[in-house]
């Protein structure tokens, strides 16, 4: 369900506009405001999905409510005047209706704000997805390739051109790798980078001194880098 408010200075078009709403079982009607400064006390108090307003109304256009917004809804302009059409687009309007409005193309403009606002929740939702980290790995060393389970690792050291990783279970196993390229299959949820030669594992960490971290009697560094991030994660 999209929230949405209408502004409009004239009473016809807000009656329209509430009418043409009422139809389409998406848009949820939150307030219909005669001028821009009722409309922007609601929007400073509650979070709305899409605005149509008007463009020329007294005072307080439709253009400077937009502008006014420090967080923007998405919006389509619903006026006479079609000169104001670039304008519009250029403060990314998602579309722009000229009045008078039929309901089929203001269905159109409707349909359209539900699949920009539901494509930027997938984005979003996709982007704050954690990064699942797998059960086990396979190195390569020397002529075998060993399984290892990832949450016995307790941390990974890179050595030029090899890294030695260190577990609960197993000596230290060395492989042709990189950090870079190892801290991209580990994932990020119990793993994260503390030094240009150091990955951790947090569930592993015994304490952290100043600038360095303890795993069992191994003293790690952390660099001057990775510090501010490290400090997030552990929430010190």
């Amino acid at each position: 369900m999209i929230s949405c408010i209408i502004i409009d200075d004239e009473p016809l078009a807000l009656e329209l506009l509430e009418d043409f709403i009422s139809k389409i079982s998406f848009l949820d009607l939150i307030a219909s405001c005669s001028n821009g400064f009722e409309a922007t006390n609601i929007l400073h108090n509650q979070k709305i999905d899409l605005i149509f307003t008007d463009i020329e109304m007294p005072n307080f256009s439709g253009i400077d409510i937009i502008k006014s917004l420090e967080y923007k809804p998405h919006f389509i302009f619903t006026t006479a005047y079609s000169h104001y059409a670039v304008e519009g687009f250029n403060l990314n309007a998602i579309d722009y209706l000229v009045k008078p409005i039929p309901f089929h193309r203001f269905l159109k403009a409707a349909t359209r704000a539900l699949n920009v606002i539901n494509e930027k929740e997938e984005t979003t939702k996709t982007i704050e997805k954690p990064t699942s980290e797998p059960e086990y790995l396979f190195v390569k060393s020397e002529y075998e390739n060993i399984k290892i389970n990832v949450n016995e690792i307790k941390y990974i050291e890179g050595l030029k051109d090899y890294i030695k990783i260190y577990t609960s279970n197993q000596k230290p196993i060395l492989t042709l790798s990189s950090l870079k390229k190892f801290e991209e299959k580990l994932g990020k949820n119990n793993f994260i980078r503390v030094h240009k030669s150091f990955i951790v594992s947090i569930p592993h960490i015994h304490s952290v001194q100043r600038n360095r971290i303890i795993i069992d009697k191994k003293w790690i560094p952390i660099g001057t880098s990775y510090k501010n991030e490290f400090i997030k994660r552990i929430d010190c």
